[in-house]
């Protein structure tokens, strides 16, 4: 009989190298914010992987890069953070973009980390496998080769799930046998006020102009039953902050005539509602932080 596995798995990657992507792929289900942007992860989340011979403990973190504020750093220094704790890590390099500055930077990282005896082992995933030619893909996995010393190569595509779960077994032989870490069926131990102001997040970042950078904070107030006469199913009152930087940038996430937040409203509370099990009532402000990602009171008071 196989013994069983179990343990965690940090999944780095210069930002929109499709880290929170996979993540959600590896699990099943959608755990991390995913976007089109890069910088969209802020906070450490955990999708469980739930197999009848191991459990996988994903770590989703944000791009490691080179940092130009506080805020950069302070995520920087989670990344690292982070890699000191886990037992494999799954190092995301986009097959649809040369190997590039941003990747040399994280390989040289992670070498200076890997000089101790306890080292964790690096699965390099050559992601977004769909998006290039055969030819392409060979071209690329040989500068991953070249990149370093990795314990494993492996190529995959998860929007249409290309070896995602040879991935998975690759990344579980990684792992030292031992006991289920939590309980079977959750797939993630991020608190739910952290998964709703991803949610809000995610909608608010789509489809706007370079006008609007990553200067995006969303801080859910309170989540409370709604008061009043019985009701046929319960009903939750949600209010969120919604920060930015600057005035121009509450104009862009206001929208004409309160058009876009609106719109960010009614799309993130269907989200919110399965997240919740209930009806919700979502009451958003967007609200102006000067230069909050250089400013460390504020960064603390924004939860960074």
């Amino acid at each position: 009989m196989t013994e069983f596995r179990s343990g965690f798995a940090s999944i780095i990657g210069r930002p929109n190298a499709g880290k929170s992507t996979l993540t959600n792929a590896l699990v099943g289900s959608k755990v991390a914010i995913t976007s089109g942007r890069p910088q969209t992860t802020r906070h450490v989340i955990r999708g469980i992987v739930h197999r009848p011979d191991a459990q996988l403990v994903l770590v989703d973190t944000p791009g490691l890069h080179r940092p130009r504020t506080l805020l950069g750093q302070r995520l920087n220094d989670l990344v690292r953070d982070t890699l000191t704790e886990v037992d494999v890590v799954v190092f995301c390099l986009p097959a649809d973009q040369k190997v590039g500055p941003g990747d040399r930077y994280i390989a040289n990282q992670l070498a200076e980390l890997g000089r101790g005896s306890s080292a964790s082992p690096v699965v390099a995933t050559a992601t977004k496998a769909d998006l290039v030619s055969k030819q392409r893909l060979a071209e690329h996995l040989l500068a991953v080769n070249a990149l370093g010393d990795w314990a494993d190569i492996v190529p995959v595509s998860a929007t249409d799930g290309y070896q995602v779960d040879l991935l998975t077994d690759v990344v579980i032989g990684h792992l030292a046998p031992g006991p289920a870490l939590y309980p079977d069926g959750e797939l993630t131990d991020e608190p739910e006020h952290v998964m709703i102001a991803e949610l809000i997040r995610e909608v608010a970042l789509e489809g706007v102009r370079d006008e609007l950078p990553h200067s995006l904070a969303v801080v859910v107030d309170e989540i409370v039953p709604r008061d009043g006469r019985e009701r046929a199913e319960p009903m939750l009152d949600v209010r969120v902050n919604i920060f930015v930087e600057r005035e121009s940038q509450k104009a862009i996430v206001i929208g004409k005539g309160g058009s876009r937040l609106k719109y960010v409203g009614s799309t993130a509370r269907h989200g919110i509602e399965a997240l919740l099990g209930a009806r919700v009532f979502l009451d958003l402000r967007v609200k102006v932080a000067k230069d909050w990602q250089r400013d460390p009171k504020q960064l603390q008071r924004l939860g960074f």
